[in-house]
């Protein structure tokens, strides 16, 4: 089994990535095969709403400039899927957005590639929005008819400066119970 994790940050191994990073290892410890990925410094291009992946059926993008087709390659390869973001204007990253918007409209283009795939959301956030940006990666989750466990908390950690989230015990604790519940939820899809 295999899990990739998305991460939204403009900000390469901030507080977003060391959440995920919690989440991952609690994976890895249950022998699941993780991969992160940082969009950090990349540019990915809006949704063209050209519709060209419902003529194409490739399973692809019809843009090609940017990596947003190796990313949904990679989520078609994964058992579950983490989409991670920071909070920005209390909603997900532009990077993010992006990719939700595109990857989403191929799955559904070519018969729904990430039904019944594990996903999960995790959050960073200064102090507000959070719970908005929550709700826009687990839309994501939702219309593709993928499977999202809980945890003990909403999936959110809370810091500004790159490393303050270490302070928020309980969001990283959330965190660690949601790597938990990921990995006993793939191991019983995949029994």
């Amino acid at each position: 089994m295999k899990v990739l994790a998305i991460n939204g940050s403009a900000r390469k191994n901030g507080n977003t990535a060391i959440m995920i990073n919690t989440l991952l290892a609690e994976l890895t410890a249950e022998g699941i095969e993780t991969e992160h990925v940082q969009l950090a410094g990349q540019d990915l291009r809006g949704c063209l709403a050209c519709y060209k992946c419902f003529e194409t059926k490739d399973r692809k993008c019809i843009q090609k400039k940017d990596t947003l087709n190796e990313l949904i390659e990679k989520m078609q390869g994964a058992d579950g899927i983490v989409l991670g973001s920071p909070t920005y204007f209390a909603n997900v990253t532009s990077n993010m957005k992006s990719l939700i918007d595109r990857a989403g409209l191929v799955s559904i283009a070519n018969g729904r590639l990430f039904t019944r795939k594990v996903g999960a959301a995790v959050v960073a956030a200064r102090r507000g929005g959070a719970i908005h940006t929550f709700n826009s990666l687990n839309h994501f989750f939702f219309i593709n008819e993928m499977v999202v466990p809980g945890s003990i908390y909403w999936n959110m950690g809370f810091g500004r400066e790159i490393g303050e989230v270490n302070g928020d015990e309980e969001g990283l604790r959330t965190m660690s119970t949601l790597g938990q519940h990921m990995a006993w939820l793939l191991k019983k899809i995949h029994a």
